[in-house]
């Protein structure tokens, strides 16, 4: 076959977002190569043991099948771009990218579907690279590297994964691949954790750096580690779970119902505070503050990465209150240096499973039309309502960038504030709150929505 006849292979889509996660990625380091990747063997579907482990006893699910329309050549004249100016949007190219581009290039462009077959590896080694592992660690070993095993308390509960102080930070443990269903639902698959993990370390690029910066805040929650870890859950994190169920009722199934071979990634998390549904806030200069800090924080990553959170309910933005010399927070956006009020007050947003993200050479989103019962909550409901809401304005095409899903999660935050929360406030209060709902239907995106109402105006600090 001519070279002219060569049929162009693509790239698997969780190579590509590898790719790119190497290469906008700095605050978080993704330690594995391409090249390992594409060349290592394929993994055994036995489970592993407690104390040992090898590449033959490992559990892998089944190879990603879905590709990406984007040619190996398209990819080598961007990389050869990219890695000649040796910068990208400002951060230095780190030495380990090099073999991204050595490894692309050994994918002939004359290759035939089944030569690139004996490469393409599955989601399972990839989800493995990002963490910096070749294989999975076990809970126990996780949780000792970061604190005595009989002090972690189980703080907080999902649908798919649960959250327990470890130490100084917060591990969510979230199960994946899977058979056994969790809290009635199907369990996450690699490739969807993945794109969490892509979407949590990008987001940790807006934290600062040195250098110049045109976007930047430190309202996203700080990711310190992610894990892939195997085995049954560990016995101290069982120990808290029964606590925590003793203690307030969890609507989760018993942790314990894993098997050995069940796979969960987990992400070692700063501690944020509580969530807003059980924090209490006292007055209307902290309802403020929260409302003004969510709103820009959703303005940054809009500008850096038009960044939509999709789920940003009461139980994903964690409050804390730091000390009365803490009286104002800086975020940049566009370049633009913004001093805002706090009154003590800070936020974390957390929870980037339903999000999307523009990570430069690809979209990174999850399809909510594939999971049609998220719309199908009771109407009145606040959050379900939402939710339909932004199935109206993507018209259910969730890979595009419609930063008004932000403003509908503020118009909720204002309801919340209105309807369920009790805090110290006046007549006049109520109705600016109720104005500013109003007006929010205005704007298209968090940023016009902080640029131009009145609201935020007084709780800019000026130099």
């Amino acid at each position: 076959m001519g070279t002219q006849d060569a049929v162009i292979p693509h790239l698997s889509s969780i190579l590509q977002k590898w790719l790119i996660s190497k290469k906008l990625n700095r605050s978080y380091g993704f330690p594995g190569s391409l090249s390992k990747i594409l060349e290592a063997p394929i993994l055994s579907k036995d489970p592993i043991g407690r104390d040992s482990f090898s590449s033959s006893t490992l559990k892998t699910p089944g190879e990603v099948s879905v590709e990406v329309n984007l040619s190996l050549k398209s990819i080598q004249q961007r990389l050869s771009s990219r890695l000649d100016d040796k910068h990208i949007s400002g951060i230095a190219i780190q030495e380990t990218c090099e073999d991204i581009e050595v490894a692309v290039n050994k994918l002939s462009l004359t290759s035939t579907p089944s030569s690139l077959d004996d490469h393409r590896k599955n989601s399972f080694s990839a989800l493995l690279c990002a963490c910096g592992q070749s294989i999975p660690s076990t809970l126990k070993d996780m949780l000792l590297s970061y604190c005595d095993r009989e002090s972690i308390v189980k703080v907080g509960e999902g649908t798919y994964g649960e959250a327990f102080k470890v130490g100084d930070y917060v591990c969510k443990i979230v199960p994946f691949d899977g058979d056994l269903r969790v809290n009635g639902e199907l369990q996450k698959k690699s490739e969807e954790l993945f794109e969490e993990v892509v979407l949590s370390c990008t987001l940790n690029h807006l934290r600062g750096h040195e250098g110049p910066v045109s976007n930047a805040c430190t309202s996203f929650i700080q990711t310190i580690d992610l894990r892939v870890c195997q085995g049954h859950y560990d016995s101290a994190l069982i120990s808290a779970w029964e606590d925590w169920d003793e203690k307030h009722s969890s609507e989760n199934d018993h942790p314990q119902e894993f098997p050995e071979n069940q796979c969960y990634v987990v992400f070692v998390q700063q501690h944020g505070g509580q969530d807003l549904e059980s924090f209490v806030l006292l007055n209307f200069d902290e309802a403020r503050s929260l409302l003004v800090q969510v709103t820009l924080a959703l303005a940054v990553a809009e500008a850096a990465y038009e960044f939509e959170h999709r789920d940003l309910h009461w139980g994903n933005i964690l409050l804390s209150r730091k000390d009365s010399t803490s009286s104002s927070l800086q975020f940049i956006l566009e370049e633009r240096k913004i001093q805002v009020k706090t009154f003590g007050l800070f936020i974390s947003i957390i929870d980037f499973t339903l999000s999307r993200i523009n990570a430069g050479e690809d979209i990174l989103f999850l399809d909510l039309s594939s999971d049609p019962e998220i719309f199908e909550g009771p109407k009145g409901d606040k959050q379900a309502d939402t939710y339909r809401k932004m199935k109206d304005v993507t018209s259910d095409f969730w890979e595009g960038s419609f930063p008004k899903t932000n403003v509908l999660w503020l118009q909720y935050l204002v309801d919340i504030l209105l309807l369920k929360k009790s805090f110290e406030r006046t007549a006049k209060n109520e109705r600016e709150l109720r104005y500013l709902k109003k007006r929010l239907n205005a704007y298209g995106s968090a940023k016009e929505a902080f640029l131009k109402d009145p609201f935020f105006t007084d709780l800019l600090i000026h130099d």
